[in-house]
């Protein structure tokens, strides 16, 4: 099975999350593969201003999530581990990359998000993100 390990981001703004809906009509998170040499840090932030515009910087680390799928064009099995991260929005306003397959996306609240998303653990990973990014605002 090929591994492959790549980073994304938990995308706030005020009391809003960003969920992107992908290609397959599936909603979750900005993320992508890191390559050889690349910072998993680098690799979130600029694949948050890639997929949806938006200029984000970290706050913290949100932790990591994997999975497996089958890639019907590499015919192999792929697991993927992600490592992300909570950002926070400069503004609230962003571009959806449709040439990329892209089809929606914004800033939702996060009970609104919560009911988009469309795997389990990444509504966990929202709502883990979601009390630390409320932590660091009263910080």
């Amino acid at each position: 099975m090929r591994q492959r390990d790549c980073s994304g981001g938990v995308v706030f703004f005020n009391d809003k999350v960003f969920v992107l809906k992908n290609e397959k009509g599936e909603w979750g998170l900005p993320k992508g593969v890191i390559k050889a040499g690349e910072l998993a840090s680098e690799v979130a932030i600029n694949r948050v201003k890639y997929e949806i515009g938006v200029d984000a910087k970290i706050m913290a680390p949100a932790g990591e999530t994997c999975y497996e799928f089958y890639s019907v064009s590499r015919r192999a099995p792929i697991s993927n581990r992600i490592d992300w991260f909570i950002m926070q929005a400069d503004a609230d306003k962003f571009e959806v990359n449709k040439e990329e397959g892209f089809q929606d996306g914004g800033f939702f609240p996060i009970d609104e998000a919560l009911e988009l998303i469309t795997y389990s653990q990444d509504r966990s990973l929202v709502r883990l993100a979601y009390e630390k990014y409320l932590a660091f605002k009263k910080a």
